[in-house]
């Protein structure tokens, strides 16, 4: 697992260009993700192009491994690790499915108030997947409930009726970037805002919807 992967990015200009991970970022990039979307309350912004390089760093291991000499204890060390991996990536992208199943209407509506050039939340898989999912259910709430009540109840506002991520939540991170004056919003009515700075490799529990934008971007990590 010596040779470098290429992985899409972008550059000050706005253009695309080619940001250039070893192995092992690779997998570090993995897990910070797999970690974010464990702890995070909401349906994070979409890493296909990490899960697409691991899936082939996966491969391309198999490949080796099958040219390797049987017995040699490299084998079982790389076997290990391969387990390892798939098994944080297949809880990535468990995690995210059950997210679109419990908050599929807000996760649609979402993407489609998103503004052009914004990050999408669905990678083209999962927004089928909970277009598909949202389907089913109005067409199982008609059959089962809707067609037997009055007229004027056989419509269900699904973004009323499926409760929102709870942004107000608390949640562990770490600090990987110091961050100066972040507002924090008070515990109650007789409080008042006030500001804190966030100290590299600190650790604090705070309210999720106060760090959003920097698990988005990366300055901090979920634990």
């Amino acid at each position: 697992m010596a040779e470098e992967l290429d992985l899409p990015g972008q550059d000050s200009d706005a253009g695309s260009e080619e940001v250039v991970l070893t192995p092992a970022e690779l997998i570090d990039r993995l897990e910070q993700a797999w970690m974010n979307e464990k702890f995070a309350p909401e349906l994070l912004e979409n890493k296909s192009e990490i899960v697409e390089c691991v899936m082939e760093q996966l491969q391309h291991m198999e490949e080796n491994l099958r040219r390797a000499k049987k017995g040699d204890l490299k084998v079982s060390i790389h076997q290990m690790e391969m387990e390892r991996i798939r098994f944080v990536l297949s809880s990535y992208l468990r995690c995210r499915l059950m997210k679109i199943e419990r908050f599929f209407p807000h996760v649609l509506e979402k993407e489609r108030t998103r503004r052009e050039g914004e990050p999408s939340s669905l990678s083209p898989e999962e927004f089928a997947f909970a277009r598909e999912y949202m389907a089913n259910t109005e067409t199982y709430l008609k059959n089962v409930a809707l067609k037997h009540m009055p007229p004027n109840l056989q419509k269900v506002d699904l973004l009323r009726a499926v409760p929102k991520p709870d942004l107000d939540s608390y949640v562990f991170l770490r600090v990987k970037e110091r961050q100066e004056n972040i507002l924090v919003e008070p515990e109650t009515d007789e409080q008042r805002d006030y500001v804190i700075d966030l100290e590299e490799g600190s650790q604090h529990l705070i309210r999720y919807k106060t760090i959003a934008p920097l698990v988005a971007s990366g300055a901090v990590q979920l634990i």
